[in-house]
């Protein structure tokens, strides 16, 4: 295995307090009392109908791989704030708890646990850290991706976004969140290494300009790649020079080697009216098989905004708006106590908060998915964990509208928190990145309803609760108030 994917320590990845606390607890002697946390998030990104869960293969390399190296105790000293007992607990420390979460690729809603972390307390509060930004950074760019790749069409994208991404890491991870999201390949090469997805591009400003001239440029590159040629047009002027450049290459050039031009790219100026003019050229040259492709700060808008110009465009090499999701850069996820061991059973917590979408869901819960005959969603429901499952005509109760009562009638229910770690073994077999996009492309396109999938005022999907749940949860609220 190459060096690039050798597994990493990232124990210390995490906020300072995450050890204070910790240390706090083993003063106190509560280490060990099993908690239960939660990560959720409040609301979608850009206003869309529903997020993408990504980012779960690197929680469980994290997990995995947990342990504080003498280099990283020997730091801890140097912060005069740890007693060495403690640091003693770190040194042999293990994670020995257990993770449910969403399979990596669910389409999933605000309010909805998504992972959940039910461990000794010092565990639980050691991981918070990395796990929400695992989850953060990779569920935001898959959702953007997914985005983008609705808003084309059907159409090729591309993601081309790495010299725009904060750091390595966010480039590499970031375009492995693209395909999740459905981009076709990918421009980062450690990406298309490490994760074996498609890889592609053609060639830079800096080709052109190097050579004497355009034509020369476009030669050279023909010859070295007859039978993968996408020439770059802008660099001078697209219609006067490029485009004329391009069609004399493919035919003095590629044709006699019985080849074809596969496309042109376009990087700058108006793409809608550039890509209708270039098409019309190639087409009157026999090149209606040539694709145009595009680039330049696109996003799910812009395209929208160029196919409704009419635009010819095959494919969008997508960069900085998708690699940062420049739109909605934070995605939000959180990480709340939800339940306490006392006496062999799990007692809830609720966070209240001045600012209702706040306030938590207590207790240790399940989610299930609720489908119709159809085998299309139509809402979420929360369940305390140790209800029973779900049937067809089980009550439950809308948060919203609580005075109604609801049944599901005729439905089905998936479980959608499954296992990854157990007592600290895992036990989840991690998909490849092709086959968690092809789970994101069913969801779409079998089960979540077009209405959710708009960009404008997408329908709201409903997030349930049995009335055990329900009424715990009013029980709580109305305890704070005494």
């Amino acid at each position: 295995m190459f060096e690039q994917n050798q597994a990493r320590n990232l124990s210390m990845v995490m906020d300072f307090y995450e050890l204070t606390m910790s240390n706090g607890y083993f003063r106190d002697g509560v280490q060990n009392v099993r908690v239960a946390f939660d990560v959720f998030y409040r609301r979608n990104p850009d206003k869309g109908g529903f997020a993408i869960f990504a980012g779960l293969e690197q929680v469980i390399d994290y997990i995995s791989h947990l342990h504080f190296t003498d280099e990283d105790i020997d730091f801890l000293r140097q912060q005069k704030l740890f007693s060495e007992e403690f640091l003693s607990y770190l040194r042999a420390f293990r994670f020995t708890g257990s993770i449910y979460a969403l399979p990596e690729g669910s389409v999933m809603y605000p309010n909805t646990p998504i992972l959940t972390v039910v461990a000794p307390l010092m565990e639980a509060q050691l991981v918070e850290t990395a796990i929400l930004l695992e989850i953060n950074h990779q569920s935001l760019i898959a959702t953007k991706a997914n985005r983008i790749v609705r808003a084309a069409e059907g159409r090729i994208v591309s993601d081309f976004g790495a010299r725009r991404a904060h750091n390595i890491d966010s480039a590499v991870y970031g375009a492995r969140a693209s395909y999740i999201g459905g981009v076709h390949s990918t421009a980062t090469v450690l990406a298309g290494q490490m994760f074996d997805i498609p890889v592609s591009g053609t060639m830079a400003h800096s080709w052109v300009m190097y050579y004497e001239n355009e034509y020369t440029a476009f030669q050279k590159y023909a010859l070295s790649y007859p039978d993968n040629c996408t020439l770059l047009v802008d660099t001078y002027d697209v219609l006067e020079s490029g485009v004329k450049n391009a069609i004399r290459v493919a035919k003095e050039i590629l044709q006699p080697m019985g080849k074809r031009l596969k496309g042109i790219r376009i990087d700058s100026g108006d793409l809608a009216y550039l890509s209708k003019r270039a098409r019309a050229m190639l087409d009157e040259n026999g090149m209606e098989d040539c694709k145009i492709v595009a680039s330049n700060s696109l996003d799910e808008f812009t395209i929208s905004s160029l196919l409704a110009q009419g635009a010819k465009i095959d494919i969008f090499g997508v960069g900085e708006r998708l690699i940062t999701a420049r739109s909605e850069p934070v995605f939000g996820a959180v990480y709340k106590l939800a339940a306490v061991e006392e006496n062999g059973r799990f007692n809830p917590r609720i966070k209240i908060s001045e600012n209702v979408e706040k306030i938590t869901n207590p207790g240790l819960k399940r989610l299930w998915r609720v489908y119709d005959q159809s085998g299309k969603s139509i809402a979420d429901l929360l369940s305390l964990w140790d209800e029973p499952a779900p049937a067809s005509g089980s009550s439950y109760i809308d948060p919203v509208h609580p005075w109604r009562e609801r049944k599901f009638e005729n439905c089905t229910f998936e479980n959608m928190l499954q296992p990854v770690f157990q007592s600290g073994i895992l036990v989840y077999q991690s998909p490849s990145v092709r086959e968690i996009r092809a789970y994101v492309q069913h969801q779409l396109k079998n089960q979540v309803w077009e209405e959710e999938q708009r960009f404008e005022n997408p329908h709201l999907h409903y997030v349930d609760m049995t009335p055990a749940l329900y009424e715990l949860r009013a029980r709580m609220l109305r305890m704070e108030r005494e």
